[in-house]
C-alpha cells in the first residue's frame, strides 16, 4: 500500500510539471504572437507615418512657387547687390557744365599771366589740336601772350637714346629750383608711325622734379614732326614763359644727328653723350655735333669715369675741325653723373656764361630775331601744304596721278609738277 502511494504521487508530480510546461509553452506561444502582431502594428504605424510624410513632401513640392519664395531659410540665396553703371552720371553732367563754359581767349590770357598751371595745361592742349575752332583761339592767346614772353634762358637738351635726359634734367632741374628758378620741362615723346600714338612716360621718370611745386612738367607728341621736338612747341615756350618760369628745358626725342630743328628755338643747345659712343670722327659729320655749345658726357660714374674722361679729350678734338661759332662762344665738353648729381653745377654755369657772353656781344638778341624770322617761313610752309592738300580737286587729282607713277606711266617729277599746275603754280621741280 505504501509502495502504490508513492507510485500515485511520483504520477500527480509528473502531471503538476506536464501542466505547468503546457502552461509556460502556452504562454510562450502567446507571448510570441503578441510580439509578432505588436511588431506588425508597429510596422504598419511607421508605413503610415512615411506615407503621411511623402505626401506633405509632395504637397509642399506641389505649392505655388510664390509660397516657396516667402519661405526664409538659411540656405537661401542672397539676392546680389545691383552694380553701378560703369559712367557716372554726375561726372558727365559735371563735364557738360564745364564744356558750355568754355574760358575766352581773355580768360586764358589772365590765367597763364596769373600762373594758373590748369589753364596753362588747357591753352597748350588747344594749340597742339588740329581743330580749326581751337586753332582761332590760340592765336588769339599766343598773340596776347606775346609781350609777356621771351624774358627766360631756353636751353634743349639732346643726345642719343639711352643716354640719360629724363635722369639729368631732374637733376638739373632739382639744383635750379633749390637756387629759386622757377623752371618748365617740355618733354618731347616720339610718336609710333603705325598708331600714332605716344608713351609720354618722361614724366613718370622724374619722379622728384613731378612734384616739385617750382617746376612744370609738359609731355608731347612729336606727332610725326622731324627734328626732335613737337609741331608746337615754339608757340609752348611762349606760353611757359608768360606764366613766369623763367628756365625753358626742351628735351627732344633723341634720334641723333639730324636732330637739329631745336637749335632754332633755344639759345643754349646742349649735347648729351656716352663714353666710348664715337670717336673724333664722329665730329666730321655736320650735324648736331657742330650746333651744340656744350657736349656733356654723361654717366661718369664708377668704373666709367677713366673713359669720360678719355672721351673729352676725343671730342675736343673733334671740335677743333669746325671753324669758330657766329656766337664767339668756344663750346665746351665736361662731364658729369646725373645719377649721382655730380657736375651738374658746372653745367648750370656754362649756361650763365654762355648767356653773359652773347648778351654782351648782341648774339643773343640776334638769335632771337632768327628765330621769329624761321617761325615765319616755317609757319607759311605748314599753311601752304595744310591747304594744298585740303582742296578736293587735288585729292581727286592725286588720286590719279598716283595711279599713274605706280603704273610707270609717269615720273613722279612730272606727276608733281602737273598737280602744281591744278594749283594754279607753275613751278620748276628739277
Amino acid at each position: 500500500m505504501i509502495i502504490a502511494s508513492k507510485e500515485i504521487f511520483k504520477l500527480e508530480v509528473f502531471y503538476v510539471f506536464l501542466d505547468a510546461g503546457c502552461r509556460m509553452q502556452d504562454a510562450g506561444l502567446r507571448d510570441a504572437g503578441c510580439r509578432m502582431q505588436d511588431a506588425g502594428c508597429r510596422m504598419q504605424d511607421a508605413g503610415c507615418r512615411m506615407q503621411d510624410a511623402g505626401c506633405r513632401i509632395a504637397g509642399y513640392q506641389m505649392t505655388d512657387m510664390d509660397e516657396r519664395k516667402d519661405f526664409k531659410s538659411a540656405l537661401n540665396v542672397m539676392e546680389g547687390v545691383e552694380q553701378p553703371g560703369q559712367v557716372d552720371a554726375d561726372a558727365v553732367k559735371k563735364l557738360k557744365a564745364k564744356r558750355q563754359q568754355a574760358l575766352s581767349a581773355e580768360d586764358f590770357v589772365r590765367g597763364i599771366i596769373s600762373e594758373n598751371r590748369t589753364v596753362l595745361s588747357i591753352a597748350i592742349t588747344m594749340i597742339e589740336s588740329s581743330l580749326h575752332a581751337h586753332q582761332q583761339k590760340a592765336q588769339e592767346i599766343i598773340n596776347a601772350c606775346l609781350p609777356f614772353s621771351g624774358k627766360s634762358i631756353r636751353i634743349g637738351i639732346t643726345g642719343v637714346p639711352g643716354v640719360g635726359k629724363s635722369t639729368f634734367i631732374e637733376a638739373l632741374g632739382m639744383s635750379l629750383t633749390s637756387a629759386g628758378h622757377h623752371i618748365a620741362v617740355l618733354a618731347i615723346d616720339p610718336s609710333s608711325t603705325r598708331s600714332k600714338g605716344s608713351i609720354l612716360g618722361d614724366k613718370t621718370r622724374m619722379e622728384e622734379l613731378s612734384v616739385n611745386e617750382k617746376a612744370y612738367i609738359r609731355p608731347s607728341p612729336s606727332a610725326g614732326s622731324l627734328g626732335g621736338v613737337a609741331r608746337k612747341t615754339r608757340e609752348t615756350i611762349i606760353l611757359c614763359e608768360a606764366a613766369g618760369f623763367d628756365v625753358i628745358l626742351v628735351e627732344t626725342v633723341g634720334v641723333g644727328q639730324s636732330e637739329t630743328t631745336v637749335r632754332s628755338m633755344v639759345d643754349f643747345f646742349l649735347l648729351l653723350m656716352l663714353s666710348g659712343a664715337g670717336d673724333e670722327l664722329q665730329g666730321i659729320k655736320r650735324g648736331i655735333m657742330e650746333m651744340a655749345d656744350a657736349i656733356i658726357i654723361n654717366k661718369a660714374d664708377g668704373d666709367n669715369i677713366n673713359k669720360a674722361k678719355a672721351a673729352t679729350i676725343e671730342y675736343k678734338n673733334a671740335l677743333h675741325l669746325y671753324p669758330p661759332a657766329e656766337s664767339g662762344w668756344n663750346p665746351v665738353v665736361d662731364i658729369c653723373s646725373a645719377q649721382s648729381r655730380t657736375g651738374i653745377e658746372k653745367v648750370w654755369d656754362y649756361v650763365k656764361s654762355y648767356s653773359e657772353k652773347t648778351r654782351q656781344n648782341g648774339y643773343f638778341v640776334h638769335q632771337r630775331k632768327e628765330q621769329f624770322r624761321q617761325v615765319l617761313t616755317d609757319t607759311i610752309d605748314q599753311a601752304l601744304k595744310h591747304d594744298f592738300y585740303n582742296r578736293g580737286d587735288i585729292a581727286r587729282a592725286l588720286k590719279h596721278y598716283e595711279k599713274e607713277v605706280l603704273e610707270g606711266n609717269l615720273s613722279p617729277y612730272t606727276a608733281a609738277a602737273e598737280m602744281l599746275k591744278i594749283n594754279g603754280e607753275t613751278v620748276k621741280l628739277y
